[in-house]
């Protein structure tokens, strides 16, 4: 073999190791990026030629560049004649599907005039599957070649065109399957969104089904409330928890784009921003570490109103200005960790916006329909009404007409019921009559005392120096009138000047030492009080009188302790509350009940014993002529009962006891018992 013939062997075994290159390549997944380079780059290579190019027919059957080596740079310019011609030729073969080869410098001179205005041998080969003609694979190729080279060319070209043709279909098969996919989303998402006319219903599936749809992290909605919007649904999250700083930050991020009533897109940058909007879009990224975020105001769409127009009350929607209505809320999608190509992103955001603007807008305009929580509940209660569940129906209407019947007519002991305290006739508080301190206590609680007993002794300092003062000036007096009497008992003459003032001094000496008695005799009183006696006889209530009051200050008129006669009767101190009195005056006033003996039967029980309810009298005269106010209750009239005492001695009764008791006030119809502090409270509260 010849070394000619070996380099045309090892030539060939080099191009059909590009041509198997190609093959796989074209069976493999590779993305449009990966594709065209690689092909293009195997096809120049294995012709050895200066450049080529890869064109596509677009959607308006216009030739697009889609990647290209070396290409001349004049028929890559379309505003120039040669570009033109150029564009008007790789057009022509494109449309036809025929590939052809053509010299440098060649074409036509007419009015349409297309050929190749470069210095390079045009190798055109047609990109075509079944009966679709999708562009072509132009190489730029050294002219200087045999015809029959030339011709190889375009049989090698043709061959890539097959192979690229297969890759091609593969594409827009993947293509129209994700195209399918898509739609199917678009169609779940669209049905959903309109499958509910509640607002906050619908809100949550524009937020969960738009976020599956666009393929982002998150997805929110927000709906206008007065100036402000407030986030109604988060995707992903069943409930929202307003007071937290991110939601607070999304609702002011939402109020500030509403405003604005212009979209925000967010790819990290913040030029051109307002400043009210940039402070809060920062404000949010920094909480929720969002990469991209767009905020999408949803309008209302215009409906136009025609005479001749059946569409209802509603009318059509008009579709140029069906984004122009009035701002209702906001959507906001959010891609944090996602990473979707900007024109699917937004393409898919516009997709969710269309049908979510409108689902929402319906929804919010069926829940603004007056009353229609009502017509809502009426509209789900129909069921009642059906074959199947009308006997059960009639059986439970029948049911609560026999207890509405039952409260009218059925009669029951009306009680008023209050509160008291169980405390024994004979009792006293005993009171401080002086300021002083307590230096000792003579009696403890359940002590047994006589009437006049010491219980408590105090001191006072400041009547301590005045006794002593008191005492002091008596000594002072007797001092000057002993004095004043041995100057008038002199034996020596006195003259009559000297004996007048002598005898005035000595008056007025006896009547200050006659004050000075008197004042003793006050201080001595007062000392006497510091001694605090039993005012009756009895037994000591109070709890650790040692401990509340030893060595404590004390004040005129504060209560020290109190001693009760437990051997007396006891009687039941009653706070009616105010609100009730009406009814007993109602009572009082149909019964005729004025006369000084007029008594009303009272129901009791302790707090220490529950189980055992006891009867009492409650006197009318006995009942206090105003409200006085009580901390626990508001207002309440006291008024005093005469329990029955054989029954409540045996229950060994602790004065101070706390008592519930009922006054009974007749009989009313049972559902006024039940129900009049109700109704009493809804006169209140509508009044």
């Amino acid at each position: 073999m010849t070394v000619n013939q070996q380099t045309v062997e090892e030539t060939k075994a080099q191009i059909r190791g590009l041509v198997n290159e190609i093959a796989q390549l074209a069976k493999s997944g590779a993305t449009a990026e990966e594709f065209y380079p690689e092909l293009l780059t195997r096809v120049i290579t294995a012709l050895a030629a200066a450049g080529g190019a890869i064109w596509l027919l677009d959607e308006d059957r216009q030739l697009r560049l889609q990647y290209q080596i070396n290409a001349e740079p004049s028929v890559l310019n379309a505003d120039n004649e040669d570009g033109t011609r150029h564009n008007r030729l790789i057009h022509r073969v494109a449309n036809s599907g025929q590939s052809m080869l053509v010299p440098p410098y060649s074409g036509t001179t007419d009015g349409d005039a297309e050929g190749n205005p470069t210095r390079y041998l045009l190798v055109l080969g047609a990109l075509k599957h079944d009966g679709q003609h999708d562009g072509l694979i132009e190489v730029f190729q050294r002219p200087d070649t045999a015809p029959d080279t030339q011709r190889g060319y375009l049989r090698f070209v043709q061959q890539m065109c097959e192979l690229a043709a297969e890759w091609l279909r593969s594409q827009k098969l993947r293509t129209l399957g994700d195209r399918q996919t898509l739609w199917q989303q678009a169609d779940a998402f669209a049905r959903a969104s309109h499958e509910s006319l509640d607002l906050k219903e619908t809100a949550y599936i524009v937020a969960n089904e738009g976020r599956r749809l666009i393929g982002c992290d998150r997805v929110s909605v927000a709906i206008n409330k007065g100036r402000k919007c407030k986030v109604q649904a988060i995707s992903g999250q069943d409930t929202i928890e307003n007071r937290s700083n991110i939601v607070a930050a999304l609702n002011n991020l939402a109020t500030r784009v509403v405003a604005a009533g212009e979209p925000l897109w967010h790819d990290g940058s913040t030029e051109d921003l307002p400043p009210q909007i940039e402070d809060a879009l920062e404000d949010y990224v920094d909480q929720s570490y969002g990469r991209n975020v767009a905020v999408l105001p949803l309008r209302e769409p215009e409906r136009r109103l025609g005479v001749d127009q059946a569409a209802g009350a509603a009318g059509e929607i008009d579709r140029d200005h069906a984004h122009r209505g009035e701002v209702i809320g906001a959507l906001i999608v959010e891609q944090i960790e996602s990473d979707i190509p900007p024109e699917i992103f937004k393409a898919r955001c516009d997709l969710v916006y269309e049908h979510g603007t409108r689902a929402i807008a319906n929804a919010r305009s069926h829940t603004n329909l007056f009353l229609m929580p009502l017509w809502r509940a009426l509209g789900r209660a129909s069921w009642v009404l059906r074959a199947r569940t009308l006997p059960k129906t009639l059986g439970v209407v029948g049911l609560i007409a026999a207890v509405l019947l039952g409260l009218v007519f059925i009669k029951k002991d009306f009680n008023l019921e209050a509160e008291g305290t169980l405390l024994p006739v004979e009792r006293r508080e005993v009171f401080a009559p002086i300021d002083g301190e307590v230096i000792e206590v003579l009696v403890d609680h359940n002590d047994e005392v006589e009437a006049g007993q010491e219980l408590i002794r105090m001191r006072n300092r400041d009547l301590e120096v005045q006794l002593t003062e008191v005492k002091g000036q008596i000594q002072t007096n007797l001092a000057e009138k002993i004095r004043v009497e041995g100057q008038m008992s002199l034996r020596r003459q006195l003259d009559d000047s000297e004996r007048r003032s002598l005898e005035a001094e000595q008056n007025k000496l006896a009547t200050e030492n006659k004050v000075l008695q008197e004042k003793l005799k006050l201080y001595e009183a007062r000392e006497e009080d510091l001694i605090i006696r039993s005012p009756i006889k009895g037994k000591v209530v109070s709890w650790d009188v040692e401990k509340t009051l030893r060595s404590r200050p004390i004040v005129t008129g504060q209560v020290l302790l109190e001693v009760a006669d437990l051997s007396e009767p006891y009687f039941l101190e009653v706070e009616l509350p105010e609100k009730r009195e009406g009814h007993l005056d109602e009572y009082v006033a149909k019964q005729g009940l004025t006369g000084p003996d007029s008594k009303l039967d009272v129901t009791y029980i302790l707090a220490t014993d529950p189980d055992e309810p006891l009867d009492a009298v409650l006197m009318l005269d006995s009942i206090a002529m105003r409200a006085d106010a009580n901390e626990e209750h508001g207002a309440v009239v006291k008024m005093k009962a005469i329990p029955e005492q054989e029954s409540l001695r045996k229950l060994q009764p602790r004065p101070g006891a706390k008592v519930i008791a009922k006054v009974y006030c007749g009989r009313r119809s049972s559902g006024f018992v039940f129900f009049h502090e109700i109704y009493e409270w809804c006169c209140k509260f509508f009044f």
